[in-house]
């Protein structure tokens, strides 16, 4: 059957299964925003849209008096830009899906869009096919591609009169938005469809329902392609694909829709920032902490780096990427294809989270406990409970703890690598 171009229908197709089993993916926010490199990937709005004062001294202390915007893209050079290496370093961080910013909110395009004359990265720029590399480079890595696509643009005329008419008329979308989705999907075939830039207008003015009715029927990734919900100023965590709902999105419950947390490094920015602080950037144990309450509460963790203007992916967001995927060499087994347990979290802390898998349930600790004595509350035990450790050999000692659940005798590990983690595993199979 197919879908018709109206929410009903096409909030009934199932979501692809890859993108649940995926759970773990990369965010890369890259665009002209990394050549001043400063506030945020916003810096264009901030500085035009909105006038601020710190954004004009920064642009009269660094840059001759004259100069604009569009000036910045000359030196968008990507010169240092290595897809290999990018999809080697992605890999190792345990990343199972990875998601370009193919177009932000400034409408350059990090393809040879035909519809954004020399406002791309083949006319101008970098002068390379920056979306088409980065694909090549990690399919052959089996990881699969996102792109992430801006509806707006905040300064192009055509959105600008189309704004101005109330959305009553339609040329940007005509001419400029749909274009550009449509060549997307033909030319590069992605995996993922991360729409944003949708708060502004209906869906009546975007089209979206009937760009998503083709994707869905007749477009080359009809049967594989997952998308989010930003369509439309009210379709977030209501209507498309899987949820984001909003950045940085945290429920604090178990959802009964997919969705996704989207975060960054960079706690103040997406893009690029030369002038970050270490207190601004998330340490390892905090992304850890995210990723297993996210996954716990049945989301996908999408983790955000800015390369800068030549195409660097900085060594402390490296580390920071790095650090994940050693944590899930050892752990990966409680996160990917994993599902949620009838519990999330031991109601005593939110130190302890549960995955499972199959007939397997994964209590996942996030500081070590005294005594090396773990209480689970939440599993019962049958007779011939087995627990091991995720990184270990071996079978641990365990009890019924007098009043429910399990107490657990951990190995002694302190001082070894092992016990300098951000949070271990112990993997239950016979429990209810």
């Amino acid at each position: 059957s197919r879908y018709r171009a109206d929410w009903a229908s096409l909030d009934a197709r199932p979501l692809p299964a890859w993108f649940d089993r995926a759970k773990v993916g990369v965010f890369v926010h890259w665009g002209v925003f990394a050549v001043p490199a400063w506030g945020s990937e916003w810096f264009w709005w901030h500085w035009r849209g909105e006038q601020r004062a710190d954004y004009e001294r920064f642009m009269r202390s660094r840059y001759p008096a004259a100069t604009t915007y569009a000036d910045f893209a000359s030196r968008f050079t990507a010169r240092d830009f290595h897809p290999r290496e990018w999809a080697r370093l992605f890999q190792r961080a345990g990343a199972r899906y990875v998601v370009l910013t193919a177009k932000h909110h400034e409408g350059f395009t990090n393809w040879g869009s035909p519809v954004s004359w020399s406002w791309n990265s083949v006319d101008t720029g970098p002068n390379r096919d920056l979306v088409g590399e980065l694909g090549q480079a990690l399919r052959e890595r089996n990881i699969s591609y996102g792109l992430y696509h801006s509806l707006l643009e905040w300064f192009n005329p055509l959105y600008l009169a189309d704004k101005e008419s109330g959305f009553k008329t339609q040329s940007f979308v005509l001419q400029k938005t749909m274009p550009e989705l449509y060549d997307l999907v033909v030319r590069y075939k992605p995996d993922l469809i991360w729409s944003d830039g949708d708060w502004e207008a209906p869906e009546s003015y975007w089209n979206s329902t009937s760009f998503l009715a083709w994707l869905y029927n007749d477009s080359p990734v009809k049967d594989t392609v997952v998308v989010n919900d930003r369509w439309c100023n009210n379709c977030s965590c209501h209507h498309g694909g899987y949820y984001n709902c909003a950045d940085k999105y945290k429920p604090g419950a178990l959802l009964t829709h997919k969705w996704e947390m989207c975060s960054s490094v960079d706690k103040l920015s997406w893009g690029y920032r030369s002038n970050m602080h270490i207190d601004e950037l998330m340490d390892e144990a905090s992304i850890i902490k995210e990723l297993v309450q996210t996954v716990s509460f049945g989301g996908n963790y999408l983790l955000n780096v800015g390369p800068t203007k030549e195409g660097v992916i900085v060594p402390i967001f490296q580390e920071r990427l790095l650090a994940l995927g050693r944590w899930l060499d050892t752990n990966g087994e409680a996160i990917y294809e994993s599902k949620p347990w009838r519990v999330q979290m031991e109601n005593s802390t939110n130190s302890v989270w549960y995955t499972s898998k199959g007939p397997a349930v994964y209590a996942i600790f996030l500081t070590w406990p005294q005594d090396s004595l773990l209480k689970l509350s939440s599993p019962v035990p049958s007779p011939d409970l087995q627990v091991t450790m995720l990184g270990l050999t071996g079978a641990l000692e365990w009890q019924k703890s007098p009043d429910k659940g399990v107490l657990i005798t951990l190995p002694y590990l302190r001082p070894s690598p092992l016990s300098a983690q951000s949070g271990w595993t112990v993997k239950l199979e016979g429990v209810e």
